[in-house]
């Protein structure tokens, strides 16, 4: 690296569940190969203090976030890693952040979408729901990670869910935690948006119930419309429920009057793709 290039530094913490410092490694590993020294990763040591469930008290995890995301030398922040726990973190910590934590990109996904909600009502302009570096321990997980670290670094469009185009606006959320902060302090206005819903780990009632929830909002009947990503990992139910998470969206859609769009290409996998909100 010439001496006048200066290395982006993306910061990462865990505003939910702690991570092994294994998984920092392996995140490095991969930066380093695809950047070199033009790219670093800098892990807050929040990330691997444990406080029962937890990356760290929630005041430990507010003031880890706030810290990496008004550092000015941070290009992004980068959530480590999933978990419960964001919700905690999000409204005690988002007023505290200020213009450099604004001008930053974010990226995360699952549980992180708490934090990436509140962000998008307090007017941040740089978010995406897409690929976190626990995803390295997935199957062909390193290339998800490559995918978060090019829009990260490069804005590179070949990271991009394949229906996210300029001029239309959209937002993605694991459909559990959509549900859960609707009527919040953290409520997003849905207005005009196109929603891609994914989950994984949830019976087919559970997704049925969340689909009723989300789709019974009058905020989100503002929205343009509903896409469908992956629903992986349903337990099985006894008696079946008798209809696929594709069908369970159709049903709610026509009911509440939100056009469906089809199927999203995002999921708790290695193929998750990234949607940058707005």
């Amino acid at each position: 690296m010439g001496s006048s290039e200066k290395v982006f530094r993306i910061g990462l913490t865990a505003p939910g569940t702690r991570m092994s410092h294994a998984l920092a490694d392996k995140a490095k590993d991969v930066a380093n190969g695809l950047y070199g020294d033009r790219v670093e990763l800098v892990f807050h040591p929040q990330c691997f203090r444990e406080c029962g469930h937890f990356a760290g008290d929630d005041r430990e995890r507010i003031d880890a976030l706030v810290e990496v995301a008004n550092d000015p030398e941070i290009g992004a922040v980068w959530l480590a890693r999933g978990g419960y726990g964001a919700c905690r973190v999000a409204e005690y910590a988002i007023p505290q952040l200020h213009e450099h934590a604004r001008a930053k990109k974010w990226l995360g996904y699952s549980d992180a979408g708490f934090l990436l909600a509140g962000l998008y009502r307090a007017g941040f302009p740089h978010l995406a729901h897409g690929p976190m570096p626990v995803d390295i321990f997935r199957d062909d997980g390193e290339k998800a990670v490559k995918r978060g670290l090019a829009w990260l670094a490069d804005g590179a469009t070949s990271a991009l869910e394949r229906g996210v185009t300029p001029g239309h606006r959209n937002m993605a959320f694991n459909l559990t935690i959509l549900s859960q902060l609707l009527g919040t302090s953290l409520e997003p206005d849905f207005t005009g948006h196109v929603l891609m819903l994914e989950d994984v780990g949830e019976y087919m009632y559970r997704i049925d119930r969340y689909f009723y929830h989300v789709t019974s909002n009058p905020a989100v009947r503002r929205c343009a419309g509903i896409r469908l990503g992956r629903c992986s990992a349903v337990p099985k139910n006894d008696p079946d429920f008798g209809m696929t998470e594709e069908e369970v969206a159709r049903f709610w859609c026509e009911r509440s009057g939100i056009p469906y769009l089809g199927r999203a290409d995002i999921g708790h996998d290695s193929d998750n793709k990234v949607v940058p909100f707005g």
